[in-house]
């Protein structure tokens, strides 16, 4: 079980950080969030 919420959750990790990386600079202004900040921000995303 412990694998599978693993999995799923690198899975929800990746997805939020291909989202966050097509957005323009300035879509990501608008959200408050730097492009340096995207991996912690999908971290914390993934982590729910």
């Amino acid at each position: 079980m412990n694998l599978i919420r693993s999995y799923n959750n690198w899975r929800r990790y990746r997805n939020t950080v291909n989202e966050l990386s097509r957005l323009s600079q300035r879509e990501l202004n608008d959200l408050g969030i730097m492009p340096s900040e995207i991996p912690f921000v999908a971290r914390k995303a993934a982590s729910r």
